[in-house]
């Protein structure tokens, strides 16, 4: 008798997801996307799709268990470069099938239960406070008198998040991030100063691997300023043993303190002078192509592989998941001036450029582009190789450079 394909589910279809669901189907394995949108990107090539809001918890968990009891059984779930991972914990309880706790889930999705756990647990992190009003952030700045960042306890993507830095700005900073807080809940916590990296690494029981190691660039720092923005990251990182062992080490304790046992856990981490310590901690796969692109270029491991194949219940082995190969990786963003796109020019300069291993535009002509403020403000990527990590990033700044995003003032 032919054994049935085993169908895993995909919650969100978007652009960036595509890698994980064609690496799905090249495992063999019956594709079934969950979207809002029925036109997303994803669903074209998905197996099936499926409508459902990926933040709508209630409603994936129903369209989940709709399929599996109407169509096919569903094997296992996962979300890939899209950060829902209550929703993925909520589907795997529900159908049985291997996951985090949505407790773990819940944890990471709210920031400052994240680091009361995280504290709690012995994890080194910024200082931090729960805002209530304005007023209650003039009165933490005057007792700190330092930069500190304001956020949102439960957003994505940098929306909302604000540098502070003097009294004058409180008003301004605690209204901007309490709109972008679905709860109404915003927070503060101290800027500390120091590389930044992100992680990424695949828990198992009794061990656990972090092929994802880059460093974070936020070289227009000023230019964005009073948001903060990331402009791109870069592998292999400058760090050495051990403070490289130090992060990794941290990021996957993060990972067990909040409740993960196997899973991935994505890391936002800095390299204070007293240590490592963690600004955030993710129980997902990564989105700006890390996962799908960059982490597989610099180092051959097939994160997105193990990561399925962990959810399907198996175990993926430690040659799979050790670093094999050092070539050097870089993503810079496009951050165009404001206005109408009227142009994308000399893009066709790096046709066919084998250095060049990924380029796209979230604009396109006819586009408004706006003042950047947050992550989604992003118009373009471009991610290169090189035999050094100096001549990757070189490559991904001469990109950006030469192919310019062309706006007139409105």
């Amino acid at each position: 008798m032919k054994k049935e394909t085993r169908t895993i589910l995909i919650v969100g279809a978007g652009v960036e997801t595509i890698p994980g669901i064609r690496r799905a189907k090249e495992m063999g394995l019956y594709v079934v996307v969950s979207d809002m949108n029925p036109n997303s990107p994803g669903c074209a090539i998905a197996d099936k799709s499926i409508v459902a809001s990926t933040y709508d918890v209630l409603a994936t968990v129903e369209a989940a268990k709709d399929f599996f009891k109407n169509e096919r059984p569903i094997d296992g779930v996962i979300s890939v470069a899209t950060d829902v991972p209550v929703a993925v914990a909520s589907v795997a309880a529900e159908l049985g099938l291997v996951g985090i706790p949505v407790e773990a889930a819940r944890i990471a999705s709210n920031k400052v239960l994240m680091m009361q756990v995280l504290s709690d647990a012995g994890i080194p992190v910024p200082w931090y406070s729960v805002v209530n009003s304005a007023e209650d952030l003039k009165d933490i700045e005057r007792q700190r008198c330092c930069d500190c960042v304001v956020k949102p306890v439960d957003s994505r993507g940098s929306r909302g998040v604000v540098m502070l830095s003097s009294l004058e700005e409180c008003e301004f900073s605690y209204n901007y991030a309490l709109q972008f807080s679905p709860s109404k809940q915003v927070m503060v916590e101290e800027y500390v100063e120091g590389p930044q990296i992100s992680t990424e690494s695949l828990l198992l029981k009794d061990v656990a691997y972090t092929p994802g190691f880059s460093d974070r660039n936020y070289k227009d720092f000023k230019r964005f300023s009073p948001h903060i923005i990331e402009d791109g990251g870069q592998q292999p990182s400058f760090l050495f043993d051990p403070d490289r062992q130090a992060v990794a080490d941290l990021a996957v304790r993060a990972g067990r303190a909040i409740g993960v046992e196997t899973g991935i856990i994505k890391g936002d981490m800095v390299l204070s002078a007293q240590g490592p310590k963690v600004i955030e901690i993710a129980p997902r796969l990564s989105g700006g192509w890390f996962c799908t692109d960059q982490i597989p270029l610099a180092t051959g491991v097939d994160l997105i592989g193990a990561a399925l194949r962990v959810a399907l219940g198996e175990t993926p082995s430690a040659q799979e998941l050790t670093n094999n190969k050092t070539t050097a990786v870089a993503i810079r963003y496009f951050f165009p001036a404001p206005g109408k796109v009227v142009a994308i020019n000399n893009l066709s300069e790096f046709d066919n450029t084998e250095w060049v291993h990924r380029i796209g535009f979230f604009v396109k002509v006819g586009d408004i582009v706006g003042e950047v403020s947050d992550h989604t403000g992003r118009s373009g990527y471009v991610i290169t190789t090189g035999r050094t990590r100096q001549e990757a990033v070189s490559r991904a700044d001469e990109v950006v450079k030469v192919v310019k995003v062309v706006t007139t003032a409105l």
